[in-house]
């Protein structure tokens, strides 16, 4: 009996090492240089992410992503886009037709920038776009620069910090309607598929 027990435990107990699973990432950026330079920044294989920054508004984005889609193999598709001055209706609307085509959208409300302040300290009231730079100058100890290709590396230690700030900003908001939750973003949760996947 005992035998028969520690064989099947030895059986369940062999793990799966996460990172010997290929998946293929498509992530698609409204931005066309500083979230793509974030995410090509992850160590993660090459051959596993492809980003691409189009400069789209998020439905014609949430499109351009269904095309790409279309024309290659991809486990998981995401798009990244900011509230921005795009209207409210552009802005859910991409988001819900997104999560119908099973993409992943990783937004920001207002922007991208709110995501790297969240690795500094939990930002529960809207500022004015304009201020982010600023106010990520002061975090950074420099001026922070908009398309900087070293700020993965510069903000990586911090990054548990970032996340678990990003969830609990969310659950600030009770009825979720990301074009007025004003800041709030979802950028972590993409920030962590990815993480299965560093080598």
């Amino acid at each position: 009996m005992s035998r028969k027990k520690s064989s099947s435990r030895g059986y369940s107990e062999r793990k799966v090492d996460i990172r010997d699973v290929k998946q293929r990432f498509l992530i698609v950026c409204e931005g066309e240089k500083t979230e793509p330079n974030y995410f090509r920044s992850f160590r993660v294989p090459k051959v596993v992410i492809d980003v691409q920054g189009l400069g789209e508004n998020p439905s014609r984005l949430v499109q351009s992503a269904e095309e790409l889609k279309s024309q290659d193999d991809y486990d998981q598709v995401w798009c990244v886009f900011d509230r921005d001055s795009w209207t409210e209706q552009d802005f859910n609307n991409a988001i819900k037709n997104a999560k119908s085509l099973n993409f992943g959208v990783a937004y920001s409300n207002e922007a991208f920038e709110l995501w790297y302040i969240l690795h500094f300290e939990f930002l529960n009231t809207g500022i004015p776009r304009s201020d982010y730079q600023k106010k990520l100058g002061s975090l950074l100890g420099h001026k922070y620069q908009k398309n900087s290709e070293t700020i993965y590396d510069e903000l990586l230690s911090r990054q548990s910090t970032a996340i678990k700030n990003a969830e609990n900003l969310l659950k600030q908001y009770e009825f979720h309607n990301p074009a007025k939750d004003n800041p709030s973003t979802a950028v972590h949760i993409l920030v962590e598929e990815l993480n299965r996947f560093i080598y």
